[in-house]
């Protein structure tokens, strides 16, 4: 058995920008990028045609707005800035540390979130109380290019932990993305009614006299 968390609203909270399509604008005008005047506007249109499931990064949305509006700028300009913009205060929720252990103790353990944004979920785990080597492996959409509920993210979480995805279990808070996981045969342990403090027990190793 493996299992995989989500890590924003599961294993952490991360602070995000209220107006993204603003704080974007301000970090690029710090690199000197001309923000077009109705960039909400195009920072709200759809401008990569991907199939349905996949994940567009922040860094090619922004960059197709930019281009969308005929404003050119220096060479990876687009990609700091987004970093700046969506760079976080973290918090480890409760329970978390816990459940993380518990899952270790049952075999490999996966992070599998949900990210369009570069370098975000390193630096994230780098702020809360795991180190990235805790995990047998880390499956973020913006790297492997597909979003949860997608089958693909979660199958390529299985076969990156070596187990079937049926073999599985996904723990995190958001039934319609977490809950894809039972598309491709795995378990979800959604928190709204599998709380963190309970996941340990949820994943405990039964007794020989439980087994028998």
């Amino acid at each position: 058995m493996g299992v995989s968390f989500d890590l924003f609203g599961t294993l952490v909270t991360a602070d995000r920008p209220t107006d993204p399509a603003a704080a974007v604008a301000t970090e690029l005008e710090k690199r000197d990028v001309d923000v077009p005047d109705d960039w909400a506007d195009a920072y709200a249109e759809p401008h990569v045609d991907a199939p349905e499931g996949a994940e567009v990064p922040l860094p090619a949305h922004v960059s197709h707005a930019l281009a969308s509006r005929g404003v050119s700028y220096e060479h990876n300009a687009v990609r700091r800035a987004i970093v700046a913009a969506f760079d976080p205060d973290v918090e480890t929720r409760t329970g978390a540390r816990g459940a993380v252990d518990a899952a270790s103790e049952r075999g490999p353990v996966a992070i599998c979130s949900n990210c369009s944004v570069p370098e975000l979920v390193g630096r994230t785990l780098v702020r809360s109380a795991f180190d990235r080597d805790e995990f047998d492996a880390i499956v973020t959409s913006v790297g492997c290019g597909w979003r949860k509920p997608a089958a693909e993210i979660f199958e390529l979480t299985a076969a990156e932990l070596d187990v079937d995805p049926d073999q599985l279990v996904h723990v995190g808070d958001d039934s319609r993305t977490d809950g894809g996981i039972e598309a491709v045969g795995g378990t979800a342990l959604l928190l709204e009614e599998h709380p963190l403090e309970t996941i340990p027990s949820k994943l405990a190793v039964p007794s020989e006299s439980e087994e028998s």
